[in-house]
């Protein structure tokens, strides 16, 4: 590892002595953090497979449903139906917390059902449709809050990785290759000293 390109000089020594320091404690506390945040990380990912589960469940009964619907009723009546139907959706915006570091969530709230048709006319089919359609919506609302956390965090234990390999592949083995490289060269230059005022007092000794 290549050393620094600075004066191996006592002040230096003391200076690049605190800045390893600083990098040594920087190095564990960012350690902790990206150990933090994977954990996490990990967590969300379970979370995600168990929504991608629930999805799945839904989706298996919403669409055979909503084609029982289309057979009974036929294409042109379902549009009818379908374009009958209003809702307003709220969607706000909610900090969360996660390993120390605030994200912004989507909430949506899903509005109470309503009926926009009569009983006649329909059938059974169009509740349980309406009904496995705001199962799946809210679902696939969970999911996109979710998974934009878990990219946002994915990104910060990349750019935190980064930081940790750099503290530990280069930045403190240099500085540590520095501060022994100066300490020699100032013990060199004591002993150096000292052979000179040796040297002095024999000659005045003489």
């Amino acid at each position: 590892m290549a050393k620094l390109n600075i004066a191996p000089t006592k002040s230096n020594l003391l200076s690049l002595k605190e800045q390893l320091a600083v990098s040594t404690e920087g190095y564990d506390l960012l350690e902790q953090k990206r150990e933090i945040l994977v954990m996490e990380l990990m967590h969300l990912v379970e979370r995600v497979k168990l929504l991608e589960r629930d999805m799945d469940k839904c989706i298996a009964k919403a669409y055979p449903a909503l084609k029982r619907m289309l057979l009974a009723m036929g294409g042109e009546r379902t549009e009818r139906l379908a374009m009958a139907v209003d809702y307003k959706f709220e969607i706000t915006k909610k900090p969360v917390i996660i390993g120390g570091m605030n994200f912004t969530s989507l909430d949506v709230t899903l509005p109470k059902r309503e009926l926009f048709s009569s009983f006649m006319g329909t059938t059974p089919d169009n509740d349980e449709v309406m009904a496995d359609f705001f199962e799946l919506l809210a679902l696939i609302t969970q999911m996109a809050s979710i998974r934009t956390i878990v990219w946002r965090l994915a990104m910060e234990v990349k750019k935190t990785q980064r930081r940790v390999n750099a503290l530990d592949k280069m930045v403190i083995p240099q500085s540590k290759e520095t501060v022994k490289y100066i300490e020699s060269v100032l013990e060199e230059r004591e002993r150096d000293n000292v052979f000179v005022l040796k040297a002095l007092k024999g000659r005045q000794g003489r």
